[in-house]
């Protein structure tokens, strides 16, 4: 077999003479009735190939033979492409190399589609023949930057005495937030692995073992409907760190994430990063994911528009909700009243809400008049409040939600990131780091009349909000902090409770009994009894990342072999059936549909 001696996306200008040996893929293929020139492709790049029948007829007359996708090896001599015919965008494009020897390794069936087209195939199509997608010069180049960051990552705990420990696959089932994934086990009879959500009580009792500063990337396993940027098992960047607070926690990973940017795109990533309260980022963007790469921040008028005579808004503002809403610099053109009544209206209903009331902005006689449907509920005194709460301008166009507060937001914020990429607020290369922080410890879940964790049950209240505790849970501020970027949460994290009889009372906040909390996390508690140091850590999301680093919205992009949002594997088929036999010696029965007995109507009612 000829032994490569090049890789395909390395020779230039300075090679020419030069004898080589290419091996690869035959991306295309040209026979132009004389010479045949064939572009090899390799996970480098492309290299033009061409074959000369009077010079070397034997080669030619074998790539007259090959086909899109036959592997081959190729060695001859690097010559310039002839005048006129260079192709300047290949990194290869001045050059080709005039084969001598030509040798077919393996032939290939005619793939289910072009590589150069895999951008306009169906997805499924592309996922179940995986081998095939993944020769896309794009997808070689995700895998190549998710290795990248990988390295990075590792280079700088390793540099600040991090040590990268494995924590369990099988681990105990405790459900708390998405549903586990479980595993039967053949040894202990009607028992469960559970495949972990996160790493999250393994690394704490890391740290009361001493160990001090650890890391881990990290597979994690939630069964939870998958979306774009979710998939039912992922990747962590995972780590915990003992005898430090939020602060230290904060300073280790801008500096990482800095330092990635810096490494792979080259952005210069300014730290300390922006920090915002969780207040702050509900009340001016609605979201605790804000896109900070362009202004709009939505403004609440509920005290204003209390004074009108609009029903809707009165009666949202009686029954303790707001009048919230945003200004689209100069949306009086840019949107038509079709366009607001169709368009953006029935794209806020999605997110829930019952309507969009407008007004466009003009100014008469150095004062500000609202045209549209609003203007004839508000006095004058009114509308200049409402054009200096949100800085109007003549020609602004003024979009309004009526409902409670967290109805308004769900809806606000999503209908701001859309107005903003319909009108190009901002430049889709820059990036826009904050740190959300001061996050409530705990919120009121009014279906079971109990509080839940906005984190999880680890997560320590801010020292001053202890006392709060036992007279005021809903008001009390937690130690946690999420990184975001451009709108997308890439990593969350907290400082941890280290203290039992804290620990406890979040427990009883959260409804779990101490009967339940040994059930689920007996192991853990037993741990935090024996001197537990005060530590605290993140999870960052490695697809998340390299998803904003390539620049795709699909997280499917950036796996190797990713599930569907129906989390099946195309390429192996998974989940599956299996057989009798495996499930009998789990103990096991499966319920087939065919067999199942049909209720009544009345019954299926209820």
């Amino acid at each position: 077999m000829l032994k490569r001696t090049h890789n395909c996306g390395q020779l230039r200008l300075k090679d020419v003479g030069k004898k080589v040996t290419l091996a690869g893929w035959v991306h295309s293929y040209r026979d132009h009735g004389g010479l045949v020139f064939i572009d090899l492709r390799d996970k480098e790049g492309l290299t033009q190939l061409v074959f000369n029948p009077e010079k070397q007829p034997e080669a030619h007359k074998s790539a007259r033979t090959a086909r899109c996708e036959w592997v081959i090896a190729a060695k001859g001599v690097v010559q310039p492409r002839s005048e006129g015919m260079a192709n300047p965008k290949l990194p290869t494009g001045q050059i080709e190399v005039a084969v001598q020897q030509l040798e077919v390794l393996n032939i290939s069936k005619t793939p289910p589609f072009e590589i150069g087209e895999a951008d306009k195939i169906n997805e499924e199509l592309r996922l179940a023949n995986r081998y095939i997608d993944l020769r896309r010069h794009k997808m070689q180049e995700n895998l190549r930057i998710r290795h990248r960051v990988t390295k990075v990552v590792r280079d700088h705990f390793d540099r600040l005495g991090f040590l990268e420990i494995e924590t369990p696959m099988l681990a105990k089932s405790t459900p708390e937030g998405a549903r586990d994934f479980l595993v039967p086990s053949r040894l202990h009879k009607n028992c469960f692995y559970a495949l972990p959500q996160s790493p999250q009580l393994f690394k704490q009792i890391l740290m009361v073992s001493g160990v001090d500063k650890y890391f881990q990337i990290v597979r994690c396993f939630r069964d939870e409907d998958p979306r774009a940027d979710r998939q039912a098992e992922f990747t962590q960047i995972d780590v915990e760190m003992s005898f430090v607070d939020s602060n230290d926690v904060i300073g280790v990973h801008e500096n990482l994430l800095a330092k990635i940017w810096n490494k792979i795109l080259g952005v210069d990533v300014k730290a300390p990063m922006r920090r915002m309260t969780y207040k702050e980022a509900m009340d001016n963007y609605g979201t605790d994911r804000p896109d900070l790469r362009f202004d709009m921040k939505l403004k609440d008028i509920s005290d204003i528009a209390k004074m009108s005579t609009f029903e809707v808004f009165t009666k949202a503002i009686e029954a303790g909700g707001v009048v919230k809403g945003l200004c689209v610099a100069g949306g009086s053109e840019k949107y038509t009243r079709s366009d607001i009544e169709k368009t953006l209206t029935e794209f806020v209903k999605d997110y829930g809400a019952k309507g969009l009331m407008w007004a466009k902005v003009k100014k008469e006689n150095d004062k500000f008049v609202l045209v549209g449907g609003l203007a004839k509920f508000f006095g004058d005194e009114q509308i200049q409040q409402i054009a200096k709460r949100f800085s109007s301008k003549e020609g602004d166009l003024l979009l309004l939600i009526a409902d409670g507060e967290k109805n308004a937001n769900k809806a606000l914020a999503p209908l701001r990131c859309k107005l903003a990429k319909d009108l190009k607020l901002y430049d889709e290369k820059a990036f826009e780091f904050v740190w959300i922080v001061e996050f409530p410890l705990l919120e009121w879940n009014e279906d079971q009349k109990r509080y839940d964790s906005l984190h999880h049950p680890f997560t320590s209240p801010v020292p001053e909000d202890l006392e709060k505790l036992e007279s005021d849970p809903v008001n009390i501020r937690s130690q946690a902090y999420d990184i975001v970027v451009n709108g997308a949460e890439i990593g969350g994290g907290s400082i941890r409770i280290h203290k039992p009889k804290v620990q406890q009372k979040v427990f009883e906040l959260l409804k779990i009994s101490r009967k339940q909390a040994q059930q689920r996390f007996g192991f853990f508690l037993r741990a935090l009894e024996y001197g537990a140091p005060p530590h605290g850590g993140i999870a960052l999301g490695l697809d998340r990342i390299i998803m904003l680093l390539t620049g795709t919205e699909n997280i499917r992009d950036v796996i190797a072999f990713p599930k569907t949002q129906r989390g099946q594997c195309l390429l192996t088929d998974a989940p599956s059936e299996v057989d009798q036999r495996q499930l009998d010696e789990l103990n096991l029965r499966t319920q087939r549909h065919s067999h199942a007995v049909e209720q009544p109507p009345e019954e299926q009612k209820q």
